[in-house]
């Protein structure tokens, strides 16, 4: 390189940083993530103890259980969660989701709950439960499905609520392998109805490759995130057996995961679940539980540390 080209050259680098800065300032950051706890794991703890507590592990909020046996029953709604849910502000704490045993429009107390928590300002619950029926084609049961889609997706309309389907994995379970959920929700509103994306459960049914191409295919209908990990085990009689881990322990491919979810520029409800031994905490047990409390706030506490490191480093948090 003579110096009058290399002199040309230095000029355009010169002349194209400024335009570089410019459009590297015009990309919007990726959105910062709040981390909630399900309600389901404390449900030996109640209102000011919850809202405190939670607090003190270092969540910012609360995923809410309005079901049978949760924080607050169904047929109480419009007594129990005003209350509860502005105790758990109080303390600096967020509500951004409910979980409910929601399967459609028709599921009993349905509209009472959705009326409750928009008013609120509560936007985003979690709904599902579809099984499949052995022997019967499965393209016509996804068209069978659609209907009840249909109607819960106008009942949330009139309330402005988002449903998250959540997904597990398992036999004869709609959701198991999100492909199906693919068929079900495609075409209607995914601000209405969509997916609350479980990548422990999603790993277990796709541990290679799967879980990548389920996350993809969510696409547009991705609301909801809810995190766990888990190994393959052989249990006492020589079976393979998903066992829940600690976050970090298990086989759950999170850097890639949540580098996923940044390009996806996810910012909707993130959770936190707590499957593997806790003394009964991890099955919603309220009494009689096998550990102190100060034992399980301890293990939740390290899951909580593990996961925001993993968040920061994929600049999440």
């Amino acid at each position: 390189m003579n110096r009058r080209t290399f002199l040309q050259s230095a000029a355009a680098l010169a002349a194209a940083a400024p335009l570089s800065a410019q459009l590297s300032a015009q990309q919007p950051a990726a959105p910062k993530l709040k981390l909630a706890i399900f309600s389901k794991h404390l449900e030996f703890l109640e209102g000011e103890q919850l809202a405190k507590n939670v607090k003190e592990l270092g969540f910012d909020g609360i995923d809410l259980a309005v079901r049978a046996k949760g924080h607050v029953e169904p047929e109480r709604v419009r007594q129990d969660l005003p209350p509860l849910v502005s105790l758990i502000r109080a303390h600096g704490l967020e509500v951004p989701m409910l979980t409910t045993d929601i399967a459609d429009a028709d599921t009993p107390f349905a509209a009472d709950i959705l009326g409750v928590m928009t008013d609120l300002g509560i936007h985003h619950y979690r709904w599902g439960g579809y099984k499949w029926v052995a022997g019967k084609p499965l393209a016509k049961q996804i068209e069978e499905f659609r209907p009840r889609v249909a109607k819960l997706a106008a009942l949330n309309s009139k309330y402005q609520a988002s449903a998250m389907y959540h997904t597990h994995s398992g036999v004869d379970l709609v959701g198991a392998s999100i492909w199906d959920l693919h068929e079900i929700l495609n075409g209607f509103d995914p601000r209405l109805v969509g997916v609350n994306y479980d990548i422990g459960h999603a790993t277990i049914e796709g541990g290679m490759g799967g879980w990548i191409e389920s996350f993809r295919i969510t696409g547009e209908y991705l609301r909801g995130v809810a995190v766990k990990d888990f190994l393959w085990e052989k249990d006492a009689k020589g079976q393979w057996k998903a066992e829940w881990k600690p976050i970090g322990q298990g086989m759950v491919k999170f850097p890639r995961f949540f580098d996923m979810l940044r390009e996806a520029r996810f910012d909707g409800p993130l959770q936190l679940h707590f499957e593997y031994p806790l003394g009964g905490a991890e099955n919603g047990k309220k009494k009689d539980l096998t550990m102190s409390n100060a034992d399980i706030f301890a293990a939740m506490k390290k899951d909580v540390t593990a996961l925001r490191g993993l968040l920061g480093a994929a600049r999440l948090v």
